[in-house]
């Protein structure tokens, strides 16, 4: 059956990245697949593309995805990309198709959930009110306060060494405009943004951070976007801290809040081990493929 792709551009070009894309047509015009390249454009990953490909289960095994990873990796190509990463949920015709046609697995993540209606907020209390001298928690709900802007974005470089196993991931830059404009980002869309810090005592700067998104109704789950601690502030259980606050403080503004969702590479032996504690449930595993330019 022969395929027809039409070559798309997101008009919705953004600072960081842009997006193509091509829709798989058959002979008579009907949609059966397509596929989202990312383009990242910010400094540190201006070599790295993200793919996504989606055929119609009815249409698999006929060559369609096929010629939308084609399409796709020759475009990574013209934009000078030297990798571009794909990832698909373990176990699933998505996986078996990007092994097959040549992506090397990078990564292993594994996604879990706390319910919150059955979480010990005894013992979470317990450890969000252990002291660590030294250090005191600031939160923070959207934009971070000015007083606190520039040493969040310098605590931002937390997450550069964040284990991402054999992924080709690069290193973002972040500064203040990049920080506030993730926020915004949140924020237009009609999320919530929550965060907690732990701050050094001794001369007032961050020295770890986690952030939480919960929908705009607060209801279903939120999302933990990322916990990190700066190497030098590392060894005092500040992650733990933060995460428990956090937790709690998500509960108790959220009353109809189901449950909160992380994702963890496999490799983070020391986050899963804080999810593991608070009653986090492994709910499915993703893989990463990469394929080298």
């Amino acid at each position: 059956m022969p395929i027809h792709l039409t070559a798309l551009t997101d008009p919705d070009r953004g600072a960081n990245d842009h997006r193509l894309a091509w829709l798989a047509s058959d002979e008579a015009g009907v949609p059966v697949g397509s596929a989202f390249l990312r383009v990242f454009t910010r400094e540190g990953q201006d070599h790295l593309a993200e793919l996504e490909i989606h055929v119609h289960p009815a249409e698999r095994r006929r060559g369609t995805g096929s010629r939308l990873l084609e399409a796709a990796v020759l475009a990574a190509r013209e934009h000078g990309r030297r990798s571009v990463v794909a990832q698909t949920r373990a176990g699933t015709p998505g996986d078996d198709f990007l092994r097959a046609r040549g992506l090397r697995r990078v990564l292993t993540l594994t996604y879990a959930r706390l319910s919150l209606g059955a979480v010990d907020t005894s013992a979470l209390t317990a450890v969000a009110r252990e002291p660590h001298p030294g250090y005191r928690l600031e939160s923070w709900d959207g934009t971070v306060p000015g007083p606190l802007a520039q040493t969040f974005a310098a605590s931002r470089r937390a997450m550069d060494d964040m284990p991402m196993d054999d992924t080709d991931y690069g290193t973002v830059a972040w500064d203040i405009d990049r920080v506030m404009a993730m926020a915004r980002a949140v924020e237009d869309r009609g999320d919530h943004l929550h965060t907690v810090a732990a701050v050094d005592e001794t001369d007032g700067t961050i020295a770890g951070f986690t952030e939480l998104v919960v929908p705009g109704d607060g209801q279903v789950d939120g999302q933990h976007y990322g916990t990190g601690v700066l190497p030098e502030h590392r060894g005092h259980g500040l992650a733990r801290w933060m995460k428990a606050a956090s937790i709690l403080r998500a509960r108790e503004r959220h009353p109809d809040l189901g449950g909160l969702l992380a994702d963890t590479a496999d490799s983070n032996t020391y986050m899963r081990s804080i999810n593991d504690a608070f009653g986090y449930e492994a709910t499915h595993r993703s893989f990463e493929y990469q394929l080298d330019l």
